[in-house]
């Protein structure tokens, strides 16, 4: 039997803390998570997916403020884990974190590592407009992403994909895709392959100031920093100095309109974009209001045509 600690905090690390639950071969002998935080309209404190999940299965939960300067030292030497699986956690681990178990840290990224290192893989492989991504287990050391891989699954992504449909695939591949990683480790079968540092693409943290649209791009890329943007934190653009958040949109014929120009409000809601061709708006949600279908939206809609969206 081996021990394990699991460190991970949004819900894309759930399915592989439950995966855990379920195999024979593994005690989680803790779940280290990132404290509750305030969120939503009421600013309440509310507790990360993981812990959740964990505390429904009866496991212990950690949620260290600091990490630095051996702060989690006396919880390693507690638990002794043979192996710390991270997903997801939201913080760079120390060294004597890394060194601690006999068999490593195990990091789970949904990228086919090198490329999108950082921790926004799957929003950027969508704004970027890739046609696949994936999952890499990866034995981790004291750089960002940079350990050697043990294992890499594929997974392709749609025309229509957007960062939360990917995340749901991911979640479950990742799953997967550790246990079997699991499996050659505790054998002694697993290869370790190192990565190719040449081919490094980062992929950071996504800001406020990134999902506001830029209308003189091509609509394809605006079109792809929507899907990557929806969910959260939705892509944005300003009409009369109000925030409208776009989550679905389509690329649909061609104007000789300046970019950002509203081209058609009947039955549909057309913008202009750098490359001559429109954007048809599907699904959007005004400051203020809840997310609107598109015909939903122009029955109460006061943007008339020649309209200039932006900052």
């Amino acid at each position: 039997m081996q021990k394990v600690m699991f460190m991970g905090t949004p819900d894309i690390a759930v399915p592989c803390l439950e995966m855990l639950c379920k195999r024979d071969d593994c005690e989680i002998v803790g779940v280290v998570t990132q404290p509750d935080r305030k969120k939503g309209r009421g600013y309440e404190l509310a507790p990360p997916p993981v812990k959740e999940f964990a505390l429904s299965r009866g496991l212990e939960v950690f949620q260290p403020e600091i990490l630095k300067d051996g702060a989690f030292s006396e919880v390693l030497e507690e638990k002794k884990p043979d192996i710390i699986i991270v997903i997801a956690y939201g913080r760079i681990l120390p060294p004597y974190i890394i060194d601690y178990p006999k068999y490593g840290c195990i990091n789970v990224h949904a990228s086919l590592l090198p490329k999108y290192r950082g921790a926004a893989p799957l929003q950027w492989c969508i704004i970027n407009g890739e046609d696949k991504t994936g999952v890499t287990i990866m034995q981790m050391d004291n750089g960002l992403d940079t350990g050697d891989m043990l294992l890499v699954e594929e997974i392709a992504i749609e025309d229509n994909e957007t960062t939360g449909t990917l995340f749901d695939k991911a979640s479950l591949c990742g799953a997967e895709t550790l246990s079997k990683a699991l499996d050659l480790i505790f054998e002694g079968k697993v290869t370790r392959t190192p990565q190719n540092h040449e081919e490094m693409t980062y992929a950071p943290m996504i800001t406020k100031e990134m999902s506001y649209i830029d209308w003189s791009k091509s609509a394809e890329s605006i079109r792809n920093l929507i899907r990557g943007l929806n969910p959260s934190p939705g892509a944005k653009t300003v009409a009369g100095g109000k925030i409208i958040k776009i989550f679905e949109a389509e690329v649909d014929g061609e104007t000789n309109e300046a970019p950002g120009v509203v081209c058609c409000v009947d039955k549909c809601f057309k913008v202009a974009c750098g490359d001559g061709k429109m954007l048809s708006l599907k699904s959007l949600q005004p400051e203020g209001k809840k997310r609107l279908e598109i015909n939903e939206y122009i029955k109460g809609n006061n943007i008339p045509e020649g309209f200039v969206l932006g900052n």
